[in-house]
């Protein structure tokens, strides 16, 4: 089973990577922020309560994250492997996932690091913004709490899985397709 992080800041092009890995290698493609937005749409208490935290361009908390991420793992079993994108966020959030895992008999195979120049980061956000209808990716001091927040908090991830030698990094800068290029050199070495 392949089990792969996603890794980068936001604006890095997790999204875009992620389905592409999706159709090429059957994975199943996990997203916080998809799982999040599900609540959000539905307007659960969960919803409601990772908004507030949203809107803010802050870290939605540990427990509620790691709860929606290990429920889903449990119902989908069967898949040939998961992609974990904008999650784990945290050295918390890795230590908890590797542990989720572990209880399945499961482990991250690789981490997978898509590495952009901070300045390239804002504008493909204000993009983003134009065209999402995202206000997070609208606002510029939002934008820039969120990179502040990745430096401060996020970061760290990438050295818990370069402690496990399972830390790749990936250049995310150049077109959709070579950035993927990149990434299936990657996966492909990994069989």
């Amino acid at each position: 089973m392949l089990n792969i992080v996603l890794f980068g800041p936001p604006g890095s092009g997790k999204g875009t990577q992620s389905e592409l890995i999706v159709k090429k290698y059957g994975l199943l493609h996990l997203s916080t922020g998809d799982l999040l937005r599900k609540h959000l749409g539905k307007g659960t208490d969960l919803g409601k309560l990772a908004q507030k935290y949203m809107d803010q361009g802050n870290l939605v908390p540990d427990a509620v994250v790691i709860k929606m991420v290990e429920d889903r793992i449990a119902t989908e079993l069967t898949a040939k492997g998961f992609i974990f994108d904008g999650f784990p966020r945290t050295v918390n959030q890795a230590k908890a996932l590797d542990q989720m895992l572990s209880d399945y008999d499961l482990s991250i195979t690789t981490m997978l690091s898509l590495e952009v120049e901070f300045s390239e980061l804002r504008t493909r956000l204000r993009e983003r913004g134009k065209t999402s209808g995202r206000k997070d990716d609208q606002d510029d001091a939002k934008i820039e709490n969120r990179i502040k927040v990745y430096n401060q908090e996020t970061i760290p991830v990438a050295k818990y899985y370069k402690h496990q030698q399972k830390y790749v990094s990936i250049k995310g800068v150049g077109s959709i397709e070579s950035i993927f290029q990149l990434i299936t050199y990657e996966l492909d070495g990994l069989k």
